[in-house]
């Protein structure tokens, strides 16, 4: 029994947040609406989320030794030891195998190759990509964009250019400020100097590729990727036609706004390090999603 529940806590349940994003192109598109679509999205969610577990076991199962260092990894069943890696490292193979295979029973093969393909660059990320700096940032964000790309493709819903923008630029901002929150904990809690932080700040890095990266940096591409998002998502909202639909379209752009000052502003503070508890604790943040989905919904389904 204990072991069950070290090997469902390895999963990170509270991770699958991320799979939601299969839903996003189906609902910009108004087809939410029929049954046989909110299926194949709910098949598509389970199966990324039995993938990205599958490959946070054999991640956790790589970075055991280094997670030991770290005040809040440590505590990770596999690195605390209990849950045995040989065990998470036969489930965690079982599971990105099975997602693509199980896949073929949609007789989707797009789907199955993104999801292939998602698998393939995860595992390239635990292996390598981790640790080369700029390309984790890439490498996460493509993660995100497979997501949202197979809830367009499970369905037949084309992704339109504003879509494919608008998620890769919150992939980057939300990436960006994960690792902008890492840089400030190990530069609290360690002993090697972190380049662009004040003298005598130091860091024992679980990931190697933050000794490539400076504060400065990161909060630049993150004030790159918030401007760059909002202006795109105004000129998709602007650009929805006529009629009393473009009104709500119109007025999201307040709530997506306030969206981006708030989570920049909860980065800055120090958070971002775990974007799944900000979604989960943070009050005004959800706020502006509810009131976001709201009137994008009323814009799109009315």
């Amino acid at each position: 029994m204990h072991r069950t529940a070290a090997l469902v806590r390895a999963c990170r349940p509270r991770q699958w947040l991320k799979n939601l994003l299969v839903f996003a192109a189906p609902a910009a598109a108004g087809a939410l609406g029929d049954p046989r679509t909110l299926l194949l999205c709910g098949v598509a969610f389970a199966l990324f989320c039995l993938a990205a577990s599958g490959t946070y076991l054999l991640n956790d199962v790589r970075d055991a030794a280094r997670d030991r260092e770290h005040p809040r990894k440590r505590y990770r069943p596999v690195a605390s030891g209990d849950l045995p890696a040989p065990l998470a490292l036969t489930v965690g193979a079982l599971f990105v195998t099975v997602a693509p295979l199980a896949s073929l029973a949609l007789g989707n093969a797009h789907l199955t190759l993104v999801l292939v393909g998602y698998v393939l660059l995860t595992l390239a990320y635990t292996l390598w990509l981790k640790d080369v700096v700029v390309c984790d940032l890439v490498a996460v964000a493509s993660c995100h964009m497979l997501r949202a790309m197979a809830g367009g493709i499970v369905v037949g819903v084309p992704l339109t250019s504003w879509f494919v923008i608008v998620v890769a630029l919150a992939a980057l901002l939300v990436v960006v400020g994960k690792r902008e929150a890492e840089l400030r904990v190990t530069a609290r809690e360690g002993d090697t100097p972190i380049p662009g932080t004040e003298e005598g700040s130091t860091a024992h890095p679980t990931r190697t590729a933050l000794l490539g990266y400076t504060p400065a940096y990161l909060s630049h591409m993150r004030v790159m990727a918030s401007g760059a998002m909002i202006v795109t998502y105004c000129l998709w909202a602007l650009e929805q036609g006529g009629g009393p639909q473009s009104v709500f379209h119109a007025v999201s752009i307040v709530p997506f706004i306030m969206f981006v000052l708030r989570y920049n502003l909860l980065v800055d503070r120090g958070a971002g390090e775990e974007p799944e508890e900000i979604a989960l604790r943070d009050r005004p943040l959800q706020l502006a999603l509810v009131t976001l989905a709201l009137l994008v919904g009323l814009g799109i389904y009315l």
